[in-house]
């Protein structure tokens, strides 16, 4: 059985995490799980999430990334970070975007995300240059 789509194509927070995403040497976008995700040989962003507790509380804009040990503890500090379902027992975390988002910040955050899974000569291309603008 499909899942359903958990994402409107039309909405202009997931347009700019496409620019930044796919900005990337290598990156492409497909849907998994009913959810946009960008990856390379692997998965390094992934753009709406859910809570399991009690209810499911559904973060529908926000990217899940996998940072390093560091940035995982300061953005589960920060009021917009969470812990997804299934993910976030891997290291990932969940951070709600809107209109008031710092791209340069998501931008970091998706260049760690990207690093810590992309493979070798994708970090390569963009360490010479030719990966972000």
């Amino acid at each position: 059985m499909a899942h359903p789509k958990n994402f409107d194509d039309d909405d202009p927070i997931l347009a700019k995490v496409r620019e930044v995403a796919l900005a990337f040497p290598e990156a492409a976008e497909k849907v998994s799980h009913g959810r946009p995700c960008f990856f390379t040989k692997k998965i390094f962003c992934i753009y709406g999430a859910a809570v399991k507790g009690d209810e499911w509380v559904q973060h529908p804009q926000s990217i899940l990334v996998l940072p390093d040990e560091d940035e995982r503890h300061a953005l589960l500090d920060d009021e917009r970070g969470f812990v997804p379902a299934y993910w976030g027992p891997y290291g990932w975390i969940g951070i709600d975007l809107d209109a008031a988002t710092d791209w340069d910040e998501i931008a970091e955050l998706l260049e760690d995300s990207f690093r810590a899974t992309a493979p070798k000569r994708a970090i390569t291309t963009l360490d010479m240059g030719s990966g972000l603008t």
